[in-house]
C-alpha cells in the first residue's frame, strides 16, 4: 500500500502543512494534483495531492523515534483530532476514501505550490486553489451536525462549429502567424526579437526586459516570440493588466494566432473561465492572454511567458496568497526552461536594477516609435498660477485652447482624472465636519448621479445628507474634483458642440459585462470625440486620431503617504502621454499640477528617466526602501480595537526576538503601529513593517513567529512580502 502526501482544503493556520494518507491497493486514478476525499479527526474533508511517497508499510515499520523523512503530518487512526499525536509501531494510516478528480495540476504544479507558500509565507490551501479552476472544484459544507461532500454540476460542453474540426499543430500555427507578419521590424524591434529568440532556443529560465516607449512596436516582438515558441512546439502565457479593459491588445493574439488563443480574466462568467482552462489543458489552446491569474493555466509545455507593462501594481495579489506574477513568472521560467518576456515603457525600478544585477535579465532598449514618429511634446501647466491669474475653472485656458483646435479639426482628446465620483469629499463650512465611511476610516466621496455619498474601499452608499449631520448648517461645501464632476464641466464646455461625443471611462460606468469594449467602440467611431477616465485609460489604448491628452490634476498620487509615490506619478504621466499622437497627427499634452516643481512630473514631461532616477534613488535608500532593501508587512486586523494593538504588540515582540536570534543585525522592524487607512470594512488594522536584506531568505526568519504563534480566534494575522503599498 502507497502513500501520499495530502493538502487539506481547510482554512486554519493549524492545519498549515500535508498530511500523509494511504492509498488503498485497489484505488485507481490518485495521482498528483488530484482531489480526493480523506477522513480528518471526526469529519471528512477535500484534500489535494501534492507528492506520491512510497510504500505504507515501511512507515509503519520503523520504530516510532525514529524520524520519518515526509513533508508534513502523519494521519492515524487513533489520531482523532489530526494533530499529529505521537504514534506507536504499527498503527495503521488512514486511507484515501475515494478520488473525486482527475488531477488539476502536475508534479511541477506541486513545486509551484510549495515555492509560493514558502516565498509569500502563504497557506498552502490557498496556493493549491491558484492552480483550480474557480467554481469548479468538490467541496465539503456542514449541513446542521453532518459533513456533506458537494461536487461541481457537470457541465455540458458549448456548441462549435469548429469542434470536430481536427486541432492545428503548433507547425501550422507558428507558419500561420509568419504568413501574417507582413513588414518589417525595425532596427529595436529586430534587436530585442533576436535578444528574446536567443533565449527561448536556450531554455534555460532567461529574462528580457523590453524597455521601449510607447509605440515603439513591443506587441510584434511579443507575437513573434511566441510564433517561435510555437515552432519549437512550445505553448505561451501572456499577461496584460486589466485585460477587459484592453479589447485591442487581446484582437491584435487573436488575429496572429486565430482560434487557438484563449482569454482568461475576472469578467468572465466561471463557466466561460473553465471551458478555457480545460481547453488549455487539452492541448487545445497553445497562447492564453490573460489577466495575473492566467499564469497558473495547465499549460501542458510552457515556452514564453509575456507581461506587458510590468511595472503594473495589478500584477501583486492583495489577498492571500500575495504573490507577485513577476517573481513567480521568473520561477516558473527556470523550472520549465521557458523565457520570460517583461516590456514597459516606464519599467519597475526593480526590475531596471535586477537587470544591472543578474546575468541572466537583460533590458533591449526601444527609444524610438515605430512609426518614426516623435513622443509628443508635454507642457507642465502651473494651476495655482492659473488661479491666481484670475482663471476658476478646473480647465486650464491652453488646455480649453487646444481641446477646440482638436475637436474642430475632428479629432479625439483624452482626458485623465486619476479619482472616481464627482467630488473627493464634502465640508460643513460651519463647523468643519467631514462625512467619513462608518467601516472604513477615510471621508466618503460624493457622486452626483442618484445625489449619494459612496466609500470605494467596502462599497458602501448612502444619500447625501441636504444639512450638516453634526451642526444642522445647510452651507456643504464640496470639494475636489472626481470624473463626474469634470464630465459635468465638459458638458457645459462643449454644450455648443452636440455633435462632440463625450465618454467616460471609470469603475462606475464599467461595472457591466462588456461595457469596456462598448466605451471603446463608441470612442473610435470616426469623428471629434473625448475619452475621459481614470488610470485605466492612460495605457493599452491605440487610437490613431488622438492628437491631444490632458491630465486634469497629476497630484493625486504625489500626496498619497508611500514611498512609491513618486514613481507612480512619473509612470502615470508618461504612459498617458503616450496616448498622443500615435498615428499621422501629431500630438501634445498638457499636465495640469499644483506641485509643478515635482521632479516626478517634470522628468515625465522630459521623457527624462536618468533624472527622475537620480532624484529618488538617493532618497530610496538613505530611508532604507526597495531596490535597497526587500520589505514584510505583517498586517493584523480584527473587529475589536483593543484586541488587534494587543496581538500586534505581542507579535513584533516574537517577530523581534526572532530577527535578533536568527536573522541578524541587517533586519529591522519598526515595531507595531496602526495602518495609515487604519480602519477597512469595519476592522481596525495594524502591522508590523519589517526592512531585510535584499537576497535575504525571508520565510526561513519570519515563519517561525508566524506560524508558530498562537492562533486568535477573532484577529487575524497575514504577512505581505515585498508589498506595492503601505496603506
Amino acid at each position: 500500500m502507497r502513500t501520499v502526501a495530502v493538502v487539506l482544503d481547510i482554512q486554519t493556520q493549524a492545519l498549515d502543512t500535508t498530511y500523509t494518507y494511504a492509498v488503498p491497493d485497489d484505488m485507481d486514478g490518485v495521482q498528483v494534483g488530484c482531489a480526493v476525499l480523506v477522513e480528518f479527526g471526526r469529519r471528512r474533508a477535500v484534500g489535494y495531492v501534492m507528492a506520491e511517497e512510497g510504500d505504507a508499510d515501511s512507515f509503519l515499520d520503523e520504530p516510532a523515534d525514529v524520524p520519518v523523512s515526509v513533508p508534513g503530518r502523519m494521519c492515524f487512526v487513533d489520531d482523532m483530532r489530526g494533530e499529529g499525536a505521537p504514534r506507536e509501531k504499527k498503527q495503521e494510516l488512514k486511507a484515501v476514501l475515494s478520488v473525486l478528480s482527475a488531477p488539476y495540476f502536475d508534479e511541477d504544479g506541486a513545486a509551484l505550490i510549495e515555492y509560493i507558500a514558502h516565498a509569500y509565507l502563504a497557506p498552502l490551501s490557498s496556493c493549491v486553489h491558484l492552480l483550480t479552476p474557480a467554481g469548479r472544484t468538490p467541496k465539503v459544507v456542514k449541513r446542521e451536525d453532518c459533513w456533506e461532500l458537494q461536487k461541481p454540476a457537470r457541465r455540458r460542453k458549448a456548441k462549435n462549429a469548429d469542434a470536430d474540426a481536427p486541432l492545428a499543430t503548433d507547425a501550422e500555427l507558428a507558419r500561420r502567424a509568419h504568413a501574417l507578419e507582413t513588414f518589417e521590424l525595425t532596427e529595436g524591434q529586430r534587436r530585442a526579437f533576436d535578444t528574446v529568440r536567443a533565449c527561448v532556443e536556450r531554455g534555460c529560465g532567461d529574462v528580457v526586459l523590453i524597455d521601449g516607449v510607447t509605440g515603439s512596436g513591443k506587441t510584434e516582438v511579443y507575437l513573434r516570440a511566441i510564433r517561435r515558441s510555437l515552432e519549437l512546439g512550445r505553448g505561451a502565457i501572456v499577461l496584460v493588466p486589466e485585460i477587459a479593459l484592453t479589447p485591442q491588445t487581446v484582437s491584435r493574439f487573436e488575429s496572429r494566432f486565430g482560434a487557438t488563443v484563449a482569454v482568461m480574466h475576472s469578467r468572465m462568467t466561471q463557466a466561460e473561465r473553465f471551458d478555457q482552462w480545460e481547453a488549455v489543458r487539452r492541448g487545445e489552446r497553445r497562447v492564453v492572454v490573460g489577466a495575473r491569474s492566467a499564469l497558473f493555466c495547465p499549460m501542458p509545455s510552457l515556452g514564453v511567458i509575456v507581461i506587458d507593462e510590468e511595472h503594473e501594481s495589478t500584477y501583486k495579489q492583495e489577498s492571500a496568497p500575495r504573490y507577485h506574477a513577476r517573481d513567480v513568472a521568473a520561477w516558473m521560467a527556470k523550472r520549465h526552461g521557458a523565457a520570460l518576456v517583461l516590456g514597459s515603457a516606464t519599467p519597475s525600478i526593480e526590475t531596471l536594477c535586477r537587470c544591472k544585477a543578474d546575468p541572466s535579465w537583460h533590458r533591449v532598449a526601444l527609444p524610438e516609435r515605430a512609426n518614426g514618429k516623435p513622443m509628443p511634446e508635454v507642457r507642465v501647466i502651473d494651476m495655482a498660477r492659473e488661479f491666481g491669474s484670475g482663471s476658476r475653472s478646473m480647465f486650464a485656458r491652453e488646455l480649453v485652447s487646444d481641446l477646440h483646435a482638436a475637436l474642430d479639426a475632428g479629432r479625439k482628446a483624452v482626458l485623465l482624472l486619476n479619482q472616481r465620483g464627482f467630488a473627493s469629499f464634502v465640508l460643513c463650512r460651519d463647523c468643519g465636519f467631514v462625512p467619513e465611511c462608518p467601516t472604513c476610516s477615510v471621508s466618503l466621496t460624493y457622486h452626483e448621479r442618484g445625489n449619494m455619498l459612496a466609500c470605494h474601499h467596502c462599497g458602501r452608499r448612502m444619500p447625501a445628507p441636504p444639512a450638516c449631520p453634526a451642526c444642522g448648517s445647510p452651507y456643504l461645501k464640496k470639494f475636489g474634483a472626481g470624473t463626474q464632476r469634470v464630465e459635468a464641466e465638459l458638458r457645459n464646455l462643449l454644450v455648443d458642440r452636440p455633435e462632440v461625443r463625450i465618454v467616460r471611462m471609470d469603475a462606475d460606468t464599467t461595472a457591466t459585462r462588456d461595457a469596456h469594449a462598448r466605451l471603446l467602440d463608441e470612442f473610435a467611431r470616426p469623428g471629434a470625440a473625448v475619452l475621459l477616465g481614470t488610470q485605466m485609460i492612460a495605457k493599452g489604448l491605440d487610437f490613431d486620431d488622438v492628437v491631444l491628452v490632458g491630465v486634469i490634476d497629476a497630484d493625486t498620487q504625489l500626496r498619497l503617504p508611500d514611498f512609491r509615490s513618486a514613481e507612480r506619478t512619473f509612470d502615470l504621466v508618461e504612459q498617458v502621454a503616450g496616448r498622443a499622437g500615435r498615428g499621422a497627427f501629431e500630438g501634445r499634452v498638457l499636465v495640469q499640477t499644483y506641485m509643478p516643481e515635482s521632479c516626478a512630473i517634470q522628468a515625465a514631461a522630459a521623457y527624462d528617466r536618468r533624472r527622475f532616477l537620480v532624484d529618488e534613488l538617493p532618497k530610496r535608500k538613505l530611508l532604507g526602501y526597495p531596490p535597497y532593501v526587500r520589505l514584510v508587512n505583517i498586517l493584523v486586523w480584527g473587529d475589536k480595537v483593543e484586541e488587534v494593538r494587543e496581538v500586534a504588540i505581542g507579535l513584533s515582540e516574537q517577530v523581534e526576538k526572532t530577527i535578533r536570534d536568527v536573522a541578524g543585525e541587517d533586519w529591522t522592524s519598526l515595531g507595531a503601529a496602526p495602518c495609515a487607512i487604519d480602519k477597512l470594512r469595519g476592522n481596525h488594522r495594524w502591522h508590523i513593517l519589517i526592512k531585510t536584506p535584499v537576497d535575504a531568505d525571508i520565510a526561513a526568519a519570519i515563519a517561525p513567529a508566524i506560524r508558530g504563534r498562537r492562533a486568535h480566534k477573532r484577529v487575524n494575522v497575514a504577512c505581505d512580502v515585498d508589498p506595492l503599498s503601505l496603506l
